[in-house]
């Protein structure tokens, strides 16, 4: 057949380290292995894949430690190292790895341009001279700007303080640069109200509790929800059918827990030994997990069961708008006007 060669894919620990650069923060195994997945940088036809992918970031942790490029921040969330520590990993040669053209534009303004704004195509520039930035892309600056305004669009959909900010005619600058106002207010007015809403959910009549997860799972692509009787069910309190992209459909059994303490690895047996056929298993919790049931959660040799915690929950929560409102307002700010 005509036409371009299809790519092959990168081994696992590549694209695991690819997908978190290009993130430009630390993600949960299951953002991972999604963003894997659906950008097309693995395939895999195993019936766990979340667990392969934590075995392969755990194993080489344990064998490289402080030299591996990636580091823990989370239950189940991973990090680059010299995004989180700020520390540059290396690779195999010794050299100093290569950053996304996120961290580049990053590391050009703080090092080079000293807080103040520059084009893009400068940015670009200097990331490649220094050695900072490798792409064998025709347009590397066109992707630069690109993933810049992609990054800002992103992070405030999440309500998350951006990184950079966008001044106009191709000028960009860190946001961090800029004296804290407005909207450093309203991310620390975010955050308290999220605080706020974690202790709500300990308050509330459990009934009300198990509505609202139930309205969540809604949000976020289950159908066929039900709840389950009290007794008689191995714990289980909802059931129902993930769907996804409207094609791919999993059966899902659901244990909610309302707890301050941590849920240790005997619940994650007592879940999986109440699934039904072809069901995998959830926990939702408002607190968090121990060691031993994030490592029995992920055991390759048993039916799946995903771990959700009490930030992922409130995350989430705040996400869809369940307890709390996203308020709109119109906040004009006078930009720096550039000079040609």
């Amino acid at each position: 057949m005509g036409g371009q060669a299809m790519e092959s894919m990168p081994p696992l620990r590549e694209a695991i380290l690819r997908v978190l650069r290009e993130a430009g923060r630390p993600l949960h195994v299951r953002e991972i292995t999604e963003a894997l997945l659906s950008s097309g940088l693995w395939r895999t036809s195993g019936k766990t894949p979340e667990a392969t992918v934590a075995a392969r970031i755990y194993e080489h942790l344990e064998h490289k430690g402080a030299a591996s490029p990636f580091v823990k921040v989370g239950p189940r969330t991973f990090g680059v190292r010299d995004l989180v520590t700020g520390a540059p990993s290396e690779n195999a040669a010794g050299e100093e790895s290569p950053l996304t053209f996120l961290e580049a534009a990053e590391r050009v303004l703080r090092e080079i341009g000293g807080g103040r704004p520059m084009h893009y195509r400068a940015i670009t520039t200097e990331a490649l001279r220094r050695g900072w930035l490798r792409t064998q892309g025709r347009t590397p600056e066109a992707t630069m700007y690109a993933q810049i305004l992609s990054d800002i669009r992103r992070r405030q959909t999440r309500g998350s303080k951006p990184r950079f900010m966008k001044l106009g005619k191709g000028l960009v600058t860190l946001e961090s640069e800029k004296e804290p106002g407005l909207e450093a207010l309203i991310h620390n007015h975010n955050r308290k109200v999220e605080k706020t809403l974690k202790k709500t959910l300990h308050a509330m009549d459990w009934a009300d509790f198990e509505e609202l997860i139930a309205q969540l799972l809604g949000e976020m692509g289950f159908e066929e929800i039900e709840m389950t009787p009290k007794r008689g069910d191995g714990g289980i309190d909802v059931r129902g059918t993930l769907v996804v992209s409207g094609a791919i459909r999993v059966r899902i059994a659901a244990q909610v827990k309302r707890w301050k303490r941590n849920i240790q690895a005997p619940v994650v047996q007592q879940v999986r030994g109440s699934l039904g056929a072809h069901e995998q298993g959830l926990i939702i919790t408002t607190s968090g997990f121990s060691r031993g049931a994030r490592e029995e959660a992920r055991r390759p040799d048993a039916a799946p069961v995903a771990l959700m915690d009490g930030e992922q929950l409130v995350g989430l929560l705040t996400q869809h708008e369940l307890g709390v409102r996203r308020l709109p307002f119109d906040l004009l700010r006078l930009e720096e006007i550039p000079h040609e």
